[in-house]
């Protein structure tokens, strides 16, 4: 949660200022095309909830947040495609907690999982702003590829230890 939920609020926080200082958009394009996350995370939630009972909660993880990483990748055009990657991970995260974590466990960890995605999204967008200021704008997609790729190995971690959802020990 913490991963994703820094990429998703450094990506809202930072779209705009990117565009604009980094890629020399004037400021009410790099506004229009800023807002192009929120366009995509909201068809993104839209869509994913029609093939989440399909594909499956770490699936649509998976699948959300690699598609998030070729957004990053094609950052300029990209907005559409990290929100549309952003959309499924985070409901998907707290759908499969009971199933990862047995439903037993269910109300701690999530309890812990928002705490870490507060920390997620209060802290490490003012931390990207410090390193941009000192390195450069231009590093903002190399910043939320990091979070996508952490959150991809946390996800492996978690079906690893937990069995592709089933719970193999109790905690």
């Amino acid at each position: 949660f913490m991963s994703y939920c820094a990429a998703e609020a450094t990506t809202m926080l930072w779209a705009s200022s990117y565009l604009e200082g980094a890629r020399g958009v004037s400021k009410d394009e790099a506004a229009a095309f800023g807002s192009l996350f929120f366009i995509g995370i909201t068809a993104g939630r839209f869509l994913s909830g029609f093939i989440s009972d399909k594909l499956g909660d770490n699936k649509m993880i998976r699948l959300g947040t690699s598609l998030a990483l070729v957004g990053a990748a094609l950052i300029a055009i990209g907005f559409v495609v990290i929100g549309l990657g952003c959309a499924p991970v985070y409901p998907c995260i707290i759908h499969s907690t009971p199933n990862n974590f047995g439903a037993e466990n269910s109300q701690g960890i999530i309890g812990i999982q928002m705490a870490s995605a507060y920390v997620g999204s209060t802290f490490m967008p003012p931390l990207f702003g410090l390193l941009a200021n000192h390195i450069s704008l231009k590093i903002m997609p190399v910043y939320i590829a990091f979070f996508f790729i952490l959150l991809l190995i946390m996800i492996s971690k978690t079906e690893k230890e937990c069995g592709n959802g089933r719970k193999r020990t109790a905690q």
